[in-house]
């Protein structure tokens, strides 16, 4: 296995809590990772410690064999780009300038905007469905739309992988399907994809590799059809649930029972 991204014993804290300890995972190269697990289980923290977000206490993240808070911030940003759960913007910004700050981490005092640069934003509202908005300030937007602008944005920065922390949050089912059917277009053409999600039927539908946490530790990882069980389930989130074959993609399908169905 080909790795670019990998955590080496995390410890991870924010102020005086202890989040995780000893925390690995290798981010296999071209796949399609999906983290899930209840709230507060350590989803997001891991994928900052990823993104060179949060300095592990003890531990390292490496991204192409170097410790990722050892390199700067705009090199760390070319090779990695990260959508995180709740993004900011100035007042007043519209959608096509926030999608061209995809391509900060591409400019310098010697390059400038390019065509390549427009290029890229105009593929990246293109493939989001948001190019009649471009001129839109981005207050005015629903949540959905809002959401499908910052995705435009990562997707400009143009990266090798790709981390996105809830990236279907605000969206309707009909485009959280566009989302992450683009998304598995995009690790096909070769991209790395780590997302959190907590649709688990989605996660087992489009990863190719997923990761399941409780309690800051990792509980297990692997293709979906080979972890993904009743006795996981059980394990991870505390429910009692039925999996079954998905009759369109042949991938596990949740199924809870209710409180009167017997196990």
């Amino acid at each position: 296995m080909s790795s670019r991204l990998h955590a080496r014993a995390l410890t991870l804290r924010r102020d005086t809590r202890t989040l995780s300890q000893d925390l690995s995972l290798e981010i296999e190269d071209g796949a399609f990772t999906v983290i899930v697990g209840p709230n507060a289980c350590g989803k997001s923290t891991l994928l900052a410690a990823l993104a060179r977000l949060l300095a592990p206490s003890c531990g390292q993240v490496l991204l192409d064999g170097q410790d990722i808070q050892q390199r700067p911030a705009k090199d760390v940003a070319r090779r990695l780009a990260l959508l995180p759960q709740s993004a900011t913007a100035p007042d007043g910004i519209s959608v096509a300038e926030l999608v061209a700050r995809g391509r900060y981490p591409h400019q310098s005092l010697w390059r400038q905007w390019s065509t390549a640069d427009e290029h890229a934003v105009q593929q990246a509202m293109r493939a989001t469905g948001i190019e009649a908005l471009a001129e839109r300030p981005l207050q005015a937007l629903s949540g959905g739309q809002r959401q499908r602008v910052w995705i435009a944005m990562v997707l400009a920065q143009n990266t090798p992988i790709l981390l996105l922390d809830e990236p279907t949050t605000y969206l309707d089912i009909a485009h959280q399907f566009e989302l992450l059917e683009l998304l598995r277009d995009l690790n096909q053409q070769g991209r790395t994809i780590v997302a959190v999600l907590h649709d688990l039927n989605q996660a087992c539908r489009y990863a190719s590799h997923l990761v399941a946490m409780r309690d800051g530790a990792i509980v297990a990882q692997g293709a979906p059809s080979e972890i993904f069980t009743e006795a996981l389930v059980q394990r991870v989130f505390g429910l009692s649930a039925l999996i079954i074959e998905d009759p369109v993609s042949g991938t596990p399908l949740l199924v809870p029972r209710g409180r009167s169905e017997p196990a």
